[in-house]
């Protein structure tokens, strides 16, 4: 019998996988990490106070918080773990993007970020402390400074992996050097040190990606000779995004369409886009209100179309490597953009796919760490315990505890160790810690009557919740689910509604908050940030954000169109 896909240990890893690396590349490799740490040294002029380190002193135009806002969304999830998606699943991978993450995108954009932006808060958590009370506030901050040290950890453990396989530097080297640049440029410019990195790693991930899915496409006899090599050994299903989801219907994903629409596309999708300080930080450094707005809805244009340049690399794969996976075969899913690394490219170029690499995986480990540095400082240190210091102190203990966060997240990296699919993963942390606090967040900001107390209570029972269906319901065999992914939605709807139904219960028997201390926390009131006129340029009719995100919804319901027949 063969083993389940999700229960192949990744630390395997594939000898043939070795690159042919030369001098060519490694100069490439050596030039990143040089301007990666210039860029750290000149950003460190402009860091003067606490806000200039955690926030950018909220200076940051649009067009660069944008691309900031989706390169720290390309990490170890869209490289490695969208392209091991896809070699598993198939073109269901689209969900991720289409339905999984461009609605919450704009409703970030278009609903979220004025409350965000107009309240002043530095971070999420903080949001949380104005609009309940210090129980729901230090819960948050907790959960999300957890969460942003083991997805710092998958970035790295995914890092290691591929780098041991591709050059064959010992996992530890690669987890030392990167984790290394990272500190170290993290720690002289701040926040604008990683975000004005993650638009110089924007670029070099696409030169990256974009020979592997060319290439790897032509050798397959371009999309109609993979799409017919697919539907015959996978079936037909295996190539359109909404075929085999009928309720009751098998298909690779384990998932109908009912968890799908609900699952990823509502809890998991908004819970990570809306509430994942790591993202929304990139928002609040922007310079106005109508910049922060613009941040989300400006990245996803090109989030629509990323799903092509990481979803074909594992359907090639699959073509390539039919045993991929299982026991059958040295390959897991997670090798499938290595191995064409290894088949197509020549030097030179895999040089730039090799930097591409690292900087996906730099990028979203910084995008972590960052916040992470934030949220411990403002919203841990400074509030509950060392409170009412000089600014400068602050400054000094982010840089102390951003060293800190990148040696946890050494020491949580080999976590995703038990995870042949990362996305799996990610998925998993993403149900136990970002579902449960968008559901505090979306009912906290649409219903005023939801008391101080349900805050604590329903990120609690939301928490909770998804923990018990992952670990006991769907592990331990109490319900039948077929693929961790599967599990993850299931877990997800779990926690939203165990969170929503206990914030009711506790507000119909605990106070509201006074309704003078929810003016610009709740929908429908409004406080002097959110009153911000655009600046001159921004009210011009192609930058107004209802435009973006609208659009950027019609031309996602437009690319299922191709891939739903």
């Amino acid at each position: 019998m063969q083993t389940p896909p999700h229960l192949i240990p990744p630390t395997q890893l594939a000898a043939e996988l070795r690159l042919p690396t030369n001098w060519l590349d490694y100069t490439i490799l050596g030039i990143y990490f040089v301007v990666v740490l210039g860029i750290g040294f000149a950003a460190r002029r402009s860091v003067k106070t606490s806000l200039d380190f955690f926030l950018s002193g909220r200076s940051l135009p649009a067009w660069v918080t944008g691309l900031a806002f989706i390169a720290a969304n390309l990490g170890a999830t869209e490289i490695l773990g969208m392209a091991a998606n896809s070699a598993q699943y198939g073109v269901y991978t689209t969900h991720w993007y289409w339905i999984g993450a461009i609605p919450a995108m704009v409703f970030l954009g278009l609903v979220m970020m004025p409350f965000y932006y107009g309240s002043k808060v530095r971070s999420v958590p903080e949001f949380l402390l104005l609009r309940f009370d210090r129980a729901a506030h230090l819960l948050s901050s907790g959960l999300f400074a957890a969460a942003a040290i083991l997805i710092a950890g998958v970035n790295l453990y995914a890092l290691a992996i591929v780098v041991e396989a591709l050059l064959g530097w010992p996992q530890w080297v690669a987890i030392v050097v990167a984790g290394f640049f990272v500190l170290a440029y993290i720690t002289l410019g701040g926040l604008s040190s990683a975000i004005y990195n993650e638009v110089l790693q924007f670029f070099v991930i696409l030169a990256a990606l974009i020979p592997i899915t060319v290439l790897g496409l032509k050798s397959v006899g371009g999309w109609g000779g993979l799409s017919d090599s697919l539907t015959e050994s996978r079936g037909g299903d295996f190539m359109t995004s909404w075929g085999g989801t009928g309720i009751g219907s098998d298909n690779p994903l384990g998932a109908n369409w009912l968890t799908i629409v609900l699952g990823l596309g509502f809890v998991l999708s908004f819970g990570y886009w809306t509430t994942n300080f790591a993202e929304v930080q990139r928002a609040l450094s922007a310079k106005n209100l109508s910049a922060a707005q613009r941040t989300p809805l400006i990245a996803a244009f090109p989030k629509i179309f990323i799903v092509f340049l990481v979803m074909i690399p594992g359907l090639v794969a699959a073509v390539l490597v039919p045993a991929i996976g299982t026991p059958d075969s040295d390959l897991q899913y997670n090798d499938a953009i290595p191995y064409l690394m290894e088949q197509f490219l020549p030097n030179g170029v895999l040089g730039i796919a090799v930097t591409g690499l690292l900087a996906a995986f730099m990028a979203g480990m910084a995008a972590n760490i960052s916040s992470f540095n934030t949220v411990f400082t403002s919203d841990i240190w400074a509030k509950y315990v060392v409170k009412h210091r000089e600014d400068e102190y602050y400054v000094r203990f982010g840089r102390l505890i951003t060293a800190i966060g990148v040696l946890a997240s050494i020491g949580t990296a080999f976590l995703a160790s038990s995870f042949s699919n990362i996305m799996s993963y990610l998925q998993t942390l993403f149900s136990f810690f970002n579902v449960p606090m968008f559901v505090v967040f979306i009912i906290g900001m649409f219903w005023k009557r939801a008391s101080m107390k349900s805050g604590f209570w329903g990120l609690l029972a939301g928490t909770t919740a998804a923990m018990v269906n992952y670990f006991v319901i769907y592990k331990q065999g109490i319900i039948d689910i077929p693929t961790d992914q599967g599990a993850n939605f299931v877990s997800a709807i779990a926690g939203f509604v165990a969170g929503a139904v206990v914030m009711v219960a506790v507000s119909l028997f605990t106070a509201p908050k006074p309704t003078e201390e929810l003016q610009g926390l709740v929908y429908g009131t409004t406080s002097p940030g959110m009153a911000e006129p655009p600046a001159a340029g921004d009210d011009a009719w192609y930058r107004k954000p209802a435009l973006l995100g609208w659009s950027a919804v019609i031309l996602a319901a437009a690319c299922y169109i191709p891939f739903s027949f």
